[in-house]
């Protein structure tokens, strides 16, 4: 490093630094810049004073305004639950039906309802409540436990094949694969994708019908139409809970998977299980 310098071209003394024959000239920073900068400093001095901003061991500095983007959210959160009390206790107050057929009320609760199934129960049954494999969709017109409003609020309520709530919804299918042997097991699938008039093996299907009638009529009904109060599905259709091809029916007739749904009732208030119940009722397919 060589030391300062006069620039014979520029007239200016260099800093004394050099790299690859390249000099940096000394010329001080404008005025206006320094001017921004030590404003800055003080605005961030004023800053640090007025707001909170330096953490400590257990919390931080408060500053003088006392400001909290947390006490913000709390005031706008508090604001919004004032204007929806006014609803929310109507609809405490209120039948199903009633909700329903209240215009405003319907709207409200749908609304809300909405919200609530977003956050609760889209993760298993979608976000358009669609479902997945195993998983019901809710816009159709098959319901396990019906679909009429009662029946939606009691099955959000109380869930399915929870250990939680004695009231919740409960049904087991037998394990077929230990009572029957493989052939029927092929004969009785054949059998009910012929109830749905989905491709199957007419052979197969009119020996499995014998064994559909000994040990499938008593739950699913003697054309496949199930039964919402067993939890039956229905099998004259092609709708399924699981996959409706060939092997996945007999693989559940031979070792049936069972789902489990929580008791929201448990979890959510009633007005937001009857929000629910509203909103899932809406959604197409309920009855």
């Amino acid at each position: 490093m060589a030391g300062p310098e006069l620039d014979e071209v520029t007239g200016t003394y260099t800093t004394g630094h050099e790299w690859d024959g390249v000099k940096e000239l000394n010329n001080p920073l404008p005025r206006w810049w320094v001017s921004v900068f030590y404003a800055c400093i003080l605005f961030s001095i004023g800053f640090c004073i007025a707001y909170p901003a330096w953490p400590l061991i257990t919390e931080h500095t408060k500053g003088v305004l006392g400001y909290s983007t947390r006490n913000e959210l709390l005031k706008t959160v508090a604001a919004h639950s004032e204007m929806q009390s006014e609803w929310r206790t109507k609809i405490a107050a209120a039948e199903l039906e009633e909700i329903k057929n209240d215009p405003e009320l319907n709207r409200f609760a749908t609304r809300a309802g909405a919200a609530a199934f977003a956050v609760n129960c889209s993760q298993c049954h979608g976000s358009g409540a669609q479902g997945f494999v195993g998983y019901p969709n809710l816009n159709d017109d098959d319901w396990l436990w019906g679909g009429t409003l009662e029946e939606i609020h009691t099955t959000i309520t109380h869930g399915v094949r929870n250990t939680t709530d004695d009231d919740a919804r409960y049904s087991e299918m037998p394990a077929f694969g230990e009572i029957l042997e493989k052939e029927q097991i092929d004969e009785v699938a054949n059998y009910v994708l012929s109830l749905g008039n989905l491709e199957h093996d007419a052979s197969k299907a009119a020996a499995g019908q014998e064994v559909y009638v000994d040990n499938c009529e008593a739950c699913h009904g003697e054309s496949g139409e199930g039964d919402i109060y067993q939890g039956a599905p229905k099998l004259a259709d092609a709708i399924w809970l699981f996959k409706g091809d060939i092997e996945h029916i007999k693989s559940q007739i031979s070792e049936p998977a069972h789902g489990v749904m929580p008791a929201w009732g448990q979890r959510l208030d009633e007005v937001t299980v009857k929000e629910l119940a509203v909103y899932v009722h809406g959604l197409g397919g309920g009855q």
